[in-house]
């Protein structure tokens, strides 16, 4: 963990658009009855790629040698690692081979190949993914880029913290969405280098809670299936980021897909802002009755909600404004 927390403080990732915060935190706390509390907005939706994988992405990327580099890099992943890292290998002028599995949002293929990354279909299974991944790192001696398994990953997410903690020095609480583990893990050892006293939770959906058993359980915990809206967080921990997870996360909410729908509702009505369902689930447990009625969270009155993304597929709401 201190070798990650050194990557992290050593290489702050040049290449990704510092993002604002926003405070609403007037409408939202009354909407959440909760009048008291000040919510602060880390807008991810607005980063280059449309979320906040690019950091990770870019950090690993422009950490390789020329000779590494000059192979490529590899990965596979359902949508923003992928555009990320097809973006950061763009910057750098090398080639990125992407797998990505069957069914992946639309909006986020074509984000990959709008950024030249090359795409390599795979099943939708996690087997069929890392089996088709293998046979591309042979075939083409590309550097592996994990979608966050990967301290590379990890410190380069965790400038999000840098930032949002420089512009509003007084949160408490970070509310962070989890996966596979790189956002949170990133996000809770930059934070708590930062303020050791400072919460770090993870909302997580309850079709996909596996990081929640894990907490629980005290080991890695997966499923044999996920089932819910928020596509990109369908991923299990890894052996990088579950101690993260295991040691700095201080609590996992888990909220119904009807609740991210309803904080998606949100930030497009109130904040104006346009987020993808895994990107809102913060909001949602910020506003769910386990957060709410928790009496070890009582005392969280500046909260930072990471709005970790905004590549929605809008094809369904237009086809619903036609009928």
């Amino acid at each position: 963990m201190s070798f990650l927390l050194s990557l992290l403080l050593r290489r702050i990732c040049l290449f990704a658009a510092r993002q604002g915060c926003l405070s609403h935190w007037e409408k939202l706390s009354s909407i959440s009855a909760q009048k008291w509390r000040r919510l602060f907005f880390k807008c991810e939706c607005f980063q280059k790629g449309g979320a906040f994988k690019f950091r990770g992405a870019c950090n690993a990327v422009f950490s390789l040698d020329n000779d590494q580099a000059a192979k490529g890099v590899a990965t596979h992943s359902s949508g923003n690692h992928a555009a990320a890292l097809s973006l950061a290998a763009k910057l750098r002028g090398i080639p990125a081979y992407i797998v990505i599995p069957k069914g992946a949002p639309k909006c986020k293929v074509e984000n990959v190949m709008r950024y030249g990354g090359q795409v390599i279909w795979s099943e939708a299974t996690m087997q069929s993914r890392e089996s088709v991944a293998s046979k591309v790192l042979q075939e083409t001696g590309a550097v592996l880029v994990h979608p966050y398994n990967d301290g590379r990953i990890i410190s380069g997410q965790g400038t999000l913290s840098l930032e949002l903690l420089e512009q509003a020095p007084d949160i408490d609480t970070l509310i962070v969405p989890i996966s596979g583990g790189g956002l949170v893990s990133g996000v809770a050892l930059a934070a708590k280098s930062i303020n050791p006293a400072i919460r770090v939770l993870a909302a997580e959906p309850r079709g996909a809670n596996d990081a929640a058993q894990s907490k629980v359980a005290g080991r890695i915990i997966t499923l044999p299936e996920t089932d819910t809206i928020a596509d990109g967080l369908r991923a299990f921990l890894g052996d990088c980021t579950w101690p993260i997870v295991r040691d700095l996360v201080d609590d996992i909410i888990t909220v119904d897909d009807e609740e991210i729908i309803e904080a998606m509702k949100l930030c497009y009505e109130i904040l104006k802002v346009v987020v993808e369902p895994s990107g809102a689930i913060g909001l949602a447990a910020v506003l769910s009755d386990s957060f709410k009625k928790n009496p070890a969270l009582k005392n969280c009155s500046n909260i930072g909600i990471i709005l970790s993304g905004g590549n929605v597929d809008l094809g369904g709401l237009w086809d619903s404004f036609r009928k």
